[in-house]
This record gives structure tokens, sequence and C-alpha cells, in this order.
């Protein structure tokens, strides 16, 4: 298996244990007490404390302008955002880091299903799919 295989393969496994990692902290911080609002905020600005300095350093060069456009778009993008972990760690605080965790994995297939709807996918690829599905090639 090559580098330029095993690397993403990494890159997404990495992220699920860093998903679940925080589901369990957060679940344990908030049966201590912590509001998940406060727990939302710390969360966040550790995450732009670490990818901030990184990406002002590694993407110097390959910044485009900042329009008017594109800050309202990002402003929209982390409004949704913002709405999604308040829901989120509601869904946390009143069931499981379980239940959360086992969530995660239909993030894959909801995909699948939007890039059908949008076409992204081309007819033989689902073919094929189907075919490999059928295999029990891949589960």
């Amino acid at each position: 298996m090559g580098k330029e295989i095993a690397l993403p393969m990494l890159g997404m496994v990495m992220a699920e244990f860093a998903q679940v990692g925080l589901m369990i902290l957060s679940k344990a911080a908030m049966a201590q007490g912590m509001s998940s609002l406060i727990f939302i905020f710390y969360s966040n600005a550790l995450a732009s404390l670490i990818l901030l300095p990184s990406s002002f350093l590694f993407h110097r060069s390959e910044r485009p302008p900042l329009t008017f456009s594109i800050l309202c778009w990002l402003f929209l993008l982390g409004l949704l955002g913002l709405f999604a972990q308040i829901f989120g760690y509601a869904g946390i605080y009143y069931s499981s880091p379980t239940l959360a965790t086992a969530m995660l994995n239909l993030v894959p297939g909801l995909t699948f299903i939007l890039a059908v709807a949008f076409r992204l996918f081309s007819p033989l690829c689902i073919v094929l799919l189907s075919f490999l599905l059928k295999l029990n090639l891949i589960a």
C-alpha cells in the first residue's frame, strides 16, 4: 500500500479518534456541571489557538483577498457550525457518547446520498458500488 493511499486513511482514523475523544470528554465535563455553551467556547478557542497560527505559517502566500461576500459566507458558515455544535452537545447531554459516536458512522452514507442527489456520482460508479456490495467486498 502506497503512501498516497495510506495517508488519507490514517487521517480519517485520527479524525474519528479525535471526535470520539471529544464526545467522551464533553459528556464527562457536562456530567460534572459544565455548561455545554462554555464547553463549546473552550473547544473553539483551543482549536483557534492551534489552527490559526499554523494556517498563517503554511498558507501565507496562497491566501485570496477577503471580500465582503467571502466574509458573509464565512459568517454564515460559522453560525451554522455554532448551531450544529449547540444541538450536538444538547443531544450528548440527554443521551450517551456511545450513541453520538454511533451516529458518526452515518456521515459517509449521508454524504453518498447527497452526492447521488446532486449528481456528483456517475451512474457507472453506482453500478460498480452495487456490484461490490453484493459480493460483500466492501461493508
